[in-house]
């Protein structure tokens, strides 16, 4: 194509220098040879255009060798919970570690057992009435609970942290409670600063089983310190 096309100019500079040595006939001749040969370049590059956009489109429908991956799926479903949890409950050492710290618990005895798995807390009230039956008392009775912090497992079943007013010598050394996790007051208060809704806690192994002294020791006194008859006991309040 180049060269034709070079040809064809130089015998366009040759005419121009020189007077046209040719009839009008031979004229209009040489001009259909031309454009001719145009019409004959013109389709000859067009073929070349159409046969590459034939290639171009066998390679990206996948006739050719170097395809290209398909993209990644966008992940879907909601977002598990984090792999360490804010607090470790070990019903077995009757220990509930957070940020670094050891606190001793108390909970559920062998007929009212804790239960276990990974719970995300959902409340919290610095102070909360709760009936009597939570301490194993009989009858129509309330008692307020400090520092209480609520927290469900995946099917919905809920339960609670607490202060064990009642009895401070039973955390780490014997299991008295419903099914609760008790704890000292001022442990309490500290963990109710520390958990928030949405933290994680993980539940984990077995109570041991009380020795007949813890059981003894452990028997739920008449009355309670804050407690009272009725539901007019008081009312709690939020906190956090």
């Amino acid at each position: 194509m180049s060269d034709e096309l070079t040809s064809e100019l130089r015998e366009l500079a040759a005419e121009g220098e020189m007077l046209p040595a040719l009839s009008g006939a031979e004229i209009r001749g040489r001009a259909l040879r031309r454009r001719r040969r145009r019409r004959t370049t013109l389709a000859v590059a067009g073929g070349f255009a159409a046969a590459g956009l034939a290639l171009a489109l066998v390679l990206n429908l996948g006739g050719g060798t170097d395809q290209r991956p398909a993209p990644a799926a966008s992940p879907t479903g909601t977002p598990s919970l984090p792999a360490v949890p804010d607090a470790t409950v070990d019903l077995s050492r009757r220990v509930i570690s957070v940020a670094g710290r050891e606190l001793p618990l108390s909970s559920g005895s062998e007929w009212t057992p804790t239960g276990t798995g990974r719970m995300t807390v959902t409340a919290k009230e610095s102070v909360k009435v709760m009936p009597g039956s939570v301490a194993g008392i009989k009858g129509d009775y309330h008692l307020k609970v400090p520092w209480v912090i609520e927290f469900s497992a995946s099917d919905g079943t809920a339960n609670y942290i607490a202060g064990l007013t009642y009895d401070e010598k039973a955390p780490g050394d014997y299991d008295r409670t419903t099914g609760w996790i008790g704890l000292r007051q001022a442990d309490a208060k500290w963990l109710y600063g520390q958990l928030s809704p949405g933290s994680v806690i993980d539940v984990e192994g077995t109570a041991p089983t009380d020795t007949p002294t813890a059981r003894s020791t452990s028997t739920p006194p008449t009355a309670l310190p804050g407690a009272g008859a009725g539901a007019g006991a008081g009312s709690g309040t939020s906190g956090g």
